[in-house]
């Protein structure tokens, strides 16, 4: 068995296997040991640096599964296909179930069959980015004193951190009362080898976990060493992975250690949240904006970009060219969209109930009417150049995404004290000076509190599915104002069909799983009655 398929099943480009086999192997081909390793890593840093943009290169790759499915999905983009399919399983972004909705499968719940495009496309470019790290992290010593090579290594641990997380919330409930329930199989540097002789079966969530926390506090204390200064946003700093230990022990409970971990972001970040004056307008297509800790760049040339019409902003960007203009758009949820205050600056990402936009330039509340958007149509993101006219409708779509926002880290850090403490004070100072200076908070819960405020602030970003999950909230499409009469649904938290499955081509390649191993299947949700 191919011991770089047992795991990932996606067909790995070129550049990828190149970068990532120099640091496994000498130039006659025979096995480096750590010590060989750790020389080629530092003196010959090129070669680790090449790993690394593997990592984060699969991050936004053109149809990486193409030899896998025989041909082009134009929903195939890399780890933007996961935030897509997330946030069209939710209930906040609404679309019409159209031949130009490349998300209807995961709009209708259909992705969970264990044989659909989705359910292989979140598999494998997940684990395709932890094949990469693991490429990078078993060619560095990790007792090395060498920056770059400290630099490097975390990268690499940050990265599978990161991968393994997502996992973790994609196919099994939240952490705490599921902590022995099956998770995912862990393939790491160390057992890489017997994994492909074996197979590797489901760790426990705890396990998993465990795995994760591990590889994230190996990261900051290299970071914390390193005096590599960070090329760009698409890599991780000291500040995101503090970033991301923050957002894994909010979702263990760890409400403490959350609070600390999100304000060491905000503490060593030099972001800052976008003002009252700039919020609502539309912004979020390059990474330099001022309040991003980390970014997918696109660069005009990348194949994402060539391609015209396969890539993230043509499916999410009501201003540029691409599906979004032939699918009828993205709207917010009505009823979430009406619990936004008028004095909230955020409520201009949206057109109104009459489908208009007064904050939008002339030009571009005549574009809205003349492509015939229904209302509360996203406003959120900017064309590629950012918000003006003579970028209005332009044919370029090499937008950025946004993987992390400090607004983030206040959040978690508003959530985790109310938790430990009962204070709201960083909630309540936080709104109300970057986004409703009105905000008086009235709640009853604060958690349900702080996951409206963030339906808000992240929607459309691929981010909220998994406080969904964390939060065992279910999905109530009711009164969202979805166009489709068959896509109103109402499903319970805790309900079978909120897990993806593993996919079919992974039990049959993996010896170590069995179809029971799977999760369970579940039919697909029934539309119920939906409420005006």
């Amino acid at each position: 068995m191919n011991s770089k398929h047992i795991f990932a099943l996606a067909a790995v480009s070129s550049i990828a296997f190149t970068a990532c086999e120099d640091l496994d192997t000498l130039p006659l081909g025979s096995t480096i040991t750590t010590e060989q390793k750790e020389e080629i890593a530092e003196n010959l840093p090129e070669r680790a640096e090449a790993g690394v943009t593997a990592i984060f290169a699969q991050f936004t790759q053109y149809a990486p599964n193409y030899t896998t499915f025989g041909g082009l999905r134009h929903n195939d983009i890399g780890y933007p296909t996961i935030m897509m399919a997330t946030d069209a399983n939710g209930m906040d972004v609404v679309m019409e179930n159209n031949g130009y909705n490349w998300a209807g499968s995961s709009l209708d719940y259909s992705d969970r069959s264990n044989t659909s495009y989705e359910s292989q496309m979140v598999w494998n470019d997940i684990y395709q980015i932890i094949f990469n790290a693991n490429n990078v992290i078993a060619s560095i010593d990790p007792a090395t004193e060498n920056s770059d090579s400290q630099f490097f290594l975390a990268q690499g641990l940050a990265a599978r951190g990161f991968a393994y997380f997502n996992l973790a919330q994609l196919y099994q409930f939240t952490y705490k009362g599921n902590e022995q329930k099956p998770c995912v199989p862990i393939i790491t540097d160390k057992n890489s080898n017997e994994a492909a002789l074996n197979g590797a079966p489901r760790a426990t969530v705890e396990e998993t976990y465990n795995q994760i926390l591990s590889d994230l506090n190996t990261a900051i204390d290299l970071l914390s060493k390193t005096e590599k200064p960070i090329p760009d946003k698409r890599y991780i700093d000291l500040s995101t992975a503090y970033g991301l230990r923050a957002r894994v022990n909010l979702t263990m409970q760890n409400y403490s250690e959350a609070a600390a971990d999100a304000t060491s972001a905000i503490d060593n970040s030099d972001a800052k949240p976008s003002s009252l004056e700039t919020t609502g307008l539309p912004s979020f297509w390059d990474a330099s904006e001022s309040n991003w800790m980390w970014g997918i760049i696109v660069a005009e040339t990348d194949d994402v970009v060539s391609s015209g019409i396969v890539n993230w902003i043509s499916h999410n960007g009501t201003f540029n060219y691409g599906y979004c203009w032939y699918s009828g758009g993205h709207q917010i949820n009505k009823a979430l969209y009406n619990a936004i205050p008028d004095t909230d600056v955020r409520k201009s990402w949206w057109t109104n109930g009459e489908g208009k936009n007064e904050r939008l330039s002339a030009l571009y509340q005549q574009f809205l009417v003349a492509y015939g958007y229904r209302p509360y149509t996203s406003c959120k993101f900017a064309p590629h150049g950012g918000y003006s006219d003579s970028n209005l409708e332009t044919d370029v779509n090499a937008n950025d995404m946004p993987l992390m926002r400090i607004e983030e880290m206040y959040y978690i850090k508003a959530e985790a004290e109310a938790m430990a403490t009962g204070s709201t004070a960083t909630l309540v100072d936080f709104i109300k000076q970057y986004r409703n200076p009105s905000y008086v908070y009235t709640a009853s819960n604060v958690q349900d509190e702080i996951y409206l405020q963030k339906r808000i602030e992240f929607w459309g970003e691929g981010l909220i599915w998994y406080d969904t999950m964390r939060l065992n909230k279910g999905v109530d499409r009711r009164g969202a104002g979805y166009p489709n009469s068959t896509m109103v649904y109402n499903i319970p938290s805790g309900d079978p069909i909120l897990l993806w499955r593993i996919p079919e081509s992974e039990i049959q390649a993996n010896p170590a799983l069995e179809e029971s191993d799977n999760n369970p299947v579940a039919p697909t949700p029934s539309p119920v009655e939906d409420i005006k």
